[in-house]
């Protein structure tokens, strides 16, 4: 007999059933507020019954949104927006979770339906933040690399916005470090080349995504459950694979980490992904 239906037990939580909803950007907020949109789009979703609905990769600082119209939880007051979103969500006997991410090298990028490629600073983009001045690819900006104070930052800016997270009503918190995003450019040794503690051995890769994980689960409540979303591979050869990726979740399980959200690829646009079985 089939499980999706039946009850799922994290933590103190019990999902309904196994029905959760990915978190998928709307790219319909303005300076990263969510609004009536997001309120249907996430609200619809509980409606229809399912258990989890997670909110769209949401930036922890404004730099680190993937588009000038993402949602963001670095300020109070996006904290407070959310609240009347997951109140919503509570009563129709879902679970509201929410992404957080910083998009590194891949932020300050247009609308899909406009290109979605990178935005000039006259059309309000930015030079994004990266483990090394790499670009993700040909026509990119070169991003600034990342000095030891802004690691620090990026680690703070995650703890603060997993505590706004919690003040807003959120039940779930996921760590985003898939798809080529920041804290999965610090892992693959295709986007980081740093020497020093935060990169070089597969050790000193991890350093930051593990260091975030710890201020997070310090933060986030300790009866609630914290996810973390990873590329299993880069499809490239000399990338992230799936062997690292096994280590890696061995140690968030030790750090209180409670489930991996399974994904793949995204770190560099010539990967070739299989879709199927090889």
């Amino acid at each position: 007999m089939s499980k999706l239906f039946t009850v799922f037990h994290l933590r103190t939580l019990a999902f309904k059933n196994r029905i959760f909803v990915s978190p998928m950007c709307q790219y319909s907020s303005e300076n990263g507020m969510p609004n009536d949109w997001h309120l249907v789009h996430l609200g619809s979703r509980a409606v229809g019954g399912a258990a989890l609905v997670i909110v769209e990769a949401t930036a922890v600082s404004p730099e680190g949104r993937i588009s000038p119209w993402d949602s963001g939880i670095w300020s109070d007051a996006q904290a407070q927006a959310f609240e009347r979103i997951t109140a919503f969500i509570k009563t129709q006997g879902a679970v509201p979770g929410i992404q957080l991410a910083h998009a590194g090298r891949k932020a300050a990028t247009n609308l899909p339906w406009r290109g979605g490629g990178p935005l000039s600073a006259e059309n309000g983009g930015w030079q994004p933040l990266a483990p090394s001045a790499v670009p993700f690819g040909s026509g990119s900006p070169v991003p600034r690399a990342m000095q030891a104070d802004d690691i620090e930052a990026v680690i703070a800016r995650f703890a603060a916005a997993a505590k706004r997270s919690s003040a807003a009503g959120f039940e779930v918190l996921e760590l985003h470090m898939a798809h080529g995003y920041l804290l999965h450019e610090f892992l693959s040794p295709l986007s980081n080349f740093r020497k020093d503690r935060w990169g070089g051995s597969p050790d000193a890769r991890r350093r930051l995504p593990i260091k975030v994980v710890e201020a997070v689960r310090k933060i986030w409540p300790e009866h609630l459950p914290l996810f973390v979303r990873i590329s299993c591979t880069d499809w490239m050869r000399g990338g992230w694979d799936l062997p690292q990726s096994i280590e890696i979740c061995r140690c968030f399980k030790e750090l209180g980490v409670d489930l991996i959200d399974c994904s793949s690829g995204g770190l560099v646009p010539e990967a070739v992904i299989r879709r199927h079985p090889p």
